[in-house]
């Protein structure tokens, strides 16, 4: 609950917000009472876990009409008034973007490789299984996976994939390119959503905001949530195929 009311009064420190929707999957209500301290939060409880996209698709259908941009948020973020308004800035000094993303930091301060190309079946098995065996041929694919050869303290484009932890998202394109595919219940969601943005509009990464999200890997300790992770993999990439396809270079 406390992650929830953190990152609730992060995101409503901006005058550019007009409403904040709270989706709880939880089976019962226990936080719809510590949101009444602003006007523009609109609780909505569904008894159930919906999954990741298809909880967020609730509130983008309820916004990607009446609004010119639309952002997915995690609970367990943190960041200041000026982050929202410089992402706003920037899209509205670049048209032609429909998907930023802010600099993503660990709380220590340590930068979050998040600009991503396309997965392949080998990087997201090796994330979670190879640890030890086969150590350096995966540090060196991912090294590649998450453009570490880049300068993440300058902005990108033509990214094919951005983490869903934090999307600044044109609802133009959004009305083009489709929402979260709610076929993936958890994980790749974002490679998915990312990657047909990229299709129609470009992506982008953008460091003069920055964001702290402090990210637990639960994928990497839970059987659960490593079931739920294997089989959106499976639907993502019977989906879009098994062999990686870079849609465009990331440029700087």
């Amino acid at each position: 609950m406390t992650e929830v009311l953190q990152v609730c009064k992060s995101f409503l420190q901006s005058k550019m917000v007009t409403q904040l929707y709270v989706i709880d999957n939880s089976a019962i209500d226990q936080i719809s009472s510590k949101l009444k301290f602003d006007n523009r939060i609109i609780y909505m409880h569904f008894p159930g876990n919906l999954g990741y996209g298809k909880a967020h698709n609730v509130a983008m259908r309820e916004t990607m009409n009446s609004s010119d941009y639309h952002v997915v948020l995690n609970p367990d973020l943190l960041f200041d008034r000026k982050c929202l308004e410089s992402l706003g800035n920037f899209m509205e000094e670049n048209t032609h973007v429909g998907l930023v993303m802010p600099k993503i930091i660990y709380p220590d301060g340590r930068i979050q490789y998040l600009c991503k190309n396309n997965p392949t079946p080998y990087i997201l098995l090796a994330r979670r299984f190879m640890k030890g065996l086969g150590q350096k041929r995966m540090e060196e694919s991912l090294y590649f996976f998450e453009n570490k050869d880049k300068d993440y303290e300058k902005p990108m484009f033509h990214i094919p994939f951005l983490s869903g932890c934090f999307m600044f998202l044109r609802c133009s394109t959004l009305q083009q390119a489709g929402l979260f595919d709610e076929r993936i219940f958890m994980y790749t969601e974002d490679a998915d959503l990312s990657r047909r943005i990229l299709q129609i509009a470009e992506t982008a990464y953008f460091p003069e905001a920055v964001v702290v999200h402090d990210f637990k890997g639960g994928v990497h300790k839970s059987t659960l949530l490593t079931w739920y992770g294997f089989r959106s993999s499976l639907y993502y990439f019977n989906k879009w195929g098994w062999r990686n396809k870079i849609d465009r270079e990331v440029v700087q």
